[in-house]
């Protein structure tokens, strides 16, 4: 995919991201998410790292220390915003085509061209975007060409043992199927498309 066609939707679903961000309230932070191992304040704190984290990769940086994880702080709307605008400018030189990125968190042995990079970025937010909307029992949706990409990237992705391995970016495909294009893509990346908030807090 071109790299500036996959910076408008990697932009598209990195900006969804922060308009339901902006809808979460200090007692939403305490709630389950599709991600079982976190609360929404932990999802939000990963999602405002890595998007830390790509941008620094994006700038050349290859210290691990860009992907540990941050806090909050005292407005985590805020902290997530800020996150927000860096990595979307990191992605905006004219010259990112021709960068390497290191992301550690899939490989700490190589590094990524700028299309691969930002198709991880891309298609991770995506379903980031609808753990947030999940979590809040929000509706969220998508323009085709968001759900195309996303479906060609989330197909692309091995699902294999490296997926039940600790800090994995994405959890074993699950067999369910939903009505929709964006279920079939959380389901591939690991997600169940019915999860719901309020089974999960009785679970």
């Amino acid at each position: 995919m071109p790299i500036d066609e996959l910076r408008i939707l990697d932009a598209i679903v990195t900006r969804a991201s922060l308009d339901l961000v902006t809808k979460i309230t200090p007692a939403d932070l305490t709630k389950p998410t599709p991600c079982s191992a976190w609360t929404l304040h932990g999802l939000l704190a990963h999602m405002a790292t890595q998007h830390h984290g790509f941008a620094a990769a994006a700038e050349g940086e290859t210290d691990l220390g860009h992907w540990r994880l941050l806090p909050l702080g005292d407005d985590p709307v805020e902290t997530y915003r800020a996150s927000v605008k860096r990595v979307l400018n990191a992605f905006v030189p004219h010259d990112l085509a021709d960068r390497k990125f290191a992301l550690p968190e899939f490989s700490t042995e190589v590094t990524f061209t700028a299309e691969q990079a930002l198709g991880f970025h891309f298609v991770d937010y995506l379903v980031h975007s609808w753990d947030v909307a999940k979590t809040l029992g929000l509706p969220i949706t998508f323009q085709q060409e968001v759900l195309d990409a996303g479906l060609r990237f989330a197909e692309s992705i091995p699902d294999g043992k490296n997926r039940k391995a600790p800090g994995a970016a994405f959890a074993p495909a699950v067999d369910e199927k939903g009505p929709s294009d964006l279920d079939t893509i959380v389901a591939l990346l690991g997600r169940s498309p019915s999860w719901s908030r309020h089974e999960a807090v009785l679970a």
